[in-house]
């Protein structure tokens, strides 16, 4: 029978961040679900690594976006359409 391989040795690493910074983290962390603090930050430098495409303009894109939605400014797809100067024929639909 073959033996079983033991799990990656981990190290340590300490980072320093202000407090606020640290209290931002934790609510992060906390409202989505992660079991820890570590858990949290080991996804997010995980992500960062598969993603390196993915940018800061980007990520403030994305949440501003979600801000719009939470604030109820959403746009219909008319809206969409007509401040980028896109018809439905440039996608293969009738619209």
């Amino acid at each position: 029978m073959a033996e079983a391989e033991s799990p990656p040795e981990k190290t340590t690493v300490n980072i320093r961040m202000t407090e606020t910074f640290l209290n931002d983290v934790d609510t992060t962390w906390k409202g989505h679900g992660f079991n820890s603090r570590s858990e949290f930050i080991r996804a997010v430098l995980r992500d960062a690594l598969k993603h390196p495409e993915f940018n800061r303009a980007d990520l403030k894109a994305m949440l501003a976006g979600e801000a719009e939605i939470r604030e109820g400014r959403t746009h219909d797809s008319a809206d969409v359409k007509s401040t980028f100067g896109l018809d439905g024929h440039a996608y293969g639909n009738d619209e």
